[in-house]
């Protein structure tokens, strides 16, 4: 029964999530959701020195803790990180210096 509930608010969550961005409704900041969505870039990043299945964590809260970052997936098995961020509150540098800081060193590749 709360798997039936959970999916059930997962489907209404995805699917109003699309109705606001059909009617174009605004963010927090004013800006109608689809420029927000417009503004984003996507960056991917080699990651070095994953060894374990913990890793990743590490370097996915080390990239969210950029300002302007709003996603972060890390594939283990390729040692990479595809993060979607907001350009003009952060930049490709930043994020990498932020996993390099956190003991896993990041470089920009190619997009």
């Amino acid at each position: 029964m709360k798997k039936m509930m959970l999916m059930g608010l997962a489907v209404l969550a995805i699917c109003g999530g699309g109705v606001a961005l059909a009617l174009g409704t605004s963010t927090p900041d004013g800006r109608s959701a689809q420029v927000a969505a417009a503004a984003e870039r996507q960056a991917t990043f080699a990651i070095e020195n994953m060894t374990c299945a913990t890793c990743p964590i590490t370097i996915r809260k080390a990239m969210e803790g950029v300002a302007g970052v709003s996603a972060v997936s890390v594939d283990f098995a390729a040692k990479t990180a595809r993060v979607t961020y907001d350009p003009r509150r952060t930049n490709a540098a930043r994020i990498a210096a932020a996993s390099t800081n956190a003991g896993y060193p990041a470089r920009a590749v190619g997009n």
